[in-house]
């Protein structure tokens, strides 16, 4: 039976931690020249609406490093931009490809692909969840961390796919999670119910971010203004003054807090240029592991592991 990664709701706790245990080993055993070919003959299409750096990359690279092969795709180059309905494109597909990943805006389309596709769907990102991002994320933090068990994460910035895709792997694994939005621009109810929040202590919202990063081990932010926001880029700065991640902002966490960022990210705005080229940072690290994050998922779905 195939199965899909359209959010982290679709994790149970021991998918979570199979797939860490796996990443950190295939990283490791990469490191020592090892190549494991295990998905040989074996393809993955990429279907992208959004632009990509990272996450093309680190699919495309995943799956060549596993034996396979990569296929990118423009929605703009296929009959999807001529209104094929999705089932019809994920029923053929299905005939030509062994799982696809996609990275769109829209939500339901991806849910849509994976209901009529009969190979497993990746959502490498639409505009309500980013899962991929937050596995490789945690991840980096067991790297350094030794664990995520007693960690307490701080997001601050914007109620985006980001912090949402957080929100749902803290409701499954139980880590101390405090969420930092302003006014306005917090994360959508929907969330919170889909998460089922209400019977959960461990996850917290604030509109302080001094409050959110206090004796915090990890603070994360993203943009300010994500992918198709940027017109209200001019309006964001104003609502998110004081959100910078900065010095003096984490001051108030731990000695040896870690700072987190999915990249691209806007030095200057949403994190300070002296944060980001810290001497001790992981941006580059956490970027890394989306690689080695991506062959553990692919190998993962495609194989049935």
């Amino acid at each position: 039976m195939k199965k899909d990664l359209l959010s982290l709701l679709d994790l149970e706790k021991d998918d979570f931690e199979t797939l860490f245990k796996r990443a950190i080993q295939l990283k490791e055993r990469y490191a020592r020249g090892i190549l494991d070919t295990l998905l040989t003959g074996k393809t993955l299409g990429l279907i992208f609406d959004k632009k990509s750096t990272r996450t093309r990359v680190a699919f495309e690279t995943a799956m060549i490093q596993l034996g396979g092969h990569a296929i990118y795709m423009s929605a703009q180059d296929t009959q999807i931009s001529r209104n094929e309905p999705a089932k019809d494109t994920a029923r053929v597909l299905s005939r030509y490809i062994d799982c696809l990943a996609m990275r769109t805006f829209d939500h339901a389309l991806v849910e849509e692909f994976a209901q009529s596709a009969t190979i497993p769907v990746i959502n490498a990102l639409t505009d309500s969840f980013h899962p991929c991002q937050i596995l490789s994320d945690i991840m980096t933090i067991i790297e350094y961390k030794g664990g995520y068990k007693d960690v307490k994460v701080a997001w601050v910035g914007d109620g985006n796919n980001v912090v949402n895709s957080w929100i749902n792997a803290a409701s499954v694994l139980g880590f101390d999670l405090v969420v930092a939005c302003p006014e306005n621009y917090q994360v959508n109810p929907r969330i919170i119910d889909m998460a089922s929040l209400e019977a959960k202590s461990n996850i917290v919202f604030t509109n302080d971010p001094k409050d959110a990063v206090k004796n915090a081990d990890v603070v994360y932010t993203d943009v300010w203004a994500s992918m198709g926001e940027e017109d209200e880029l001019s309006k964001r700065i104003i609502a998110f003054e004081g959100f910078q991640v900065n010095k003096a902002l984490l001051s108030g966490a731990k000695d040896d807090v870690m700072v987190m960022h999915c990249l691209p990210a806007h030095r200057g705005e949403e994190i300070s240029e002296a944060v980001l080229e810290d001497k001790n940072s992981v941006f580059w690290d956490q970027a890394e592991n989306k690689r080695h994050m991506h062959k553990a998922i692919l190998e993962s779905l495609i194989l049935g592991n």
